[in-house]
């Protein structure tokens, strides 16, 4: 696999830890730009594999308010973008825990520190799509089952309410094309939906709202077929805060 190749494809996306926020006329970065991202990505990830530091301060400030943290929204690029898109979105507790390029490992990882450590009555994960992209290497699908369910044994463990996001369309990858993994995802959501019923946990599909019928968005509905536009978030919003209202009433 070519590493590169994703950074670049991330970076030109503006998904990149340390890339500024990316509006749908941003011009591309420069050869540099790229070169200097991809680096530092590289670095980090022999450093901070899990990306501990990412949230660390902002963890920090949190845990001075108790109570400040209602529902945590741990995911990927397509979480750390939602609020790049829709910050009022992110009030009133709802805390994003999103960070470009990460697989569930990576979640995993963070997930005390982002998640348990604030306290929250919910916490919302929608992850998968960097496994079925193999960003770090092959993931099996019995590899991303096992993670979601020990994110979601540990939260449970903590008395946090659970939200189960289905992986979002996705009819190829653009930074690593041919991996055919829309049949993958209507796979993993199948079971995702089957666990959540089964361990108590509230179950979202986000393609009800954005999906095209045939595994990928609707027209205008995504950036690049994997991450939402502003109209695919603003399509997103009202199911997610349904959802979320609903684990929260359950948490009281």
């Amino acid at each position: 696999m070519k590493k590169h190749t994703i950074a670049a494809a991330l970076v030109l996306a503006g998904l990149i830890s340390g890339a500024p926020a990316r509006a749908e006329d941003q011009k591309p970065p420069s050869a540099e730009q790229v070169a200097k991202w991809h680096q530092e990505e590289e670095d980090r990830l022999h450093t901070d594999f899990g990306y501990l530091n990412r949230y660390a301060a902002d963890n920090e400030t949190l845990k001075a308010t108790p109570g400040a943290v209602r529902v945590v929204f741990m995911g990927d690029s397509i979480t750390q973008v939602w609020i790049d898109k829709m910050p009022d979105f992110f009030t009133n507790g709802y805390v994003d825990r999103g960070i470009s390029g990460q697989t569930t490992a990576q979640m995993l990882l963070r997930f005390r520190q982002d998640v348990i450590d604030l306290k929250p009555a919910v916490v919302h994960i929608m992850a998968g799509t960097n496994d079925l992209a193999q960003n770090w290497g092959p993931v099996s699908p019995e590899q991303l089952k096992n993670n979601i369910m020990s994110m979601v044994e540990l939260a449970k463990a903590h008395g946090i309410k659970v939200v189960l996001a289905g992986i979002p369309p996705a009819l190829d990858f653009p930074w690593r094309k041919g991996l055919d993994p829309a049949p993958k995802v209507a796979a993993h959501n199948a079971w995702l939906k089957g666990y959540a019923a089964k361990v108590g946990a509230l179950y979202v599909d986000y393609k009800d709202v954005v999906g095209d019928g045939k595994g990928g968005f609707k027209d205008g509905y995504a950036l690049d077929g994997i991450h939402p536009t502003l109209a695919g978030y603003q399509a997103m919003a009202p199911l997610a805060d349904k959802t979320v209202k609903e684990a929260l009433a359950k948490a009281k």
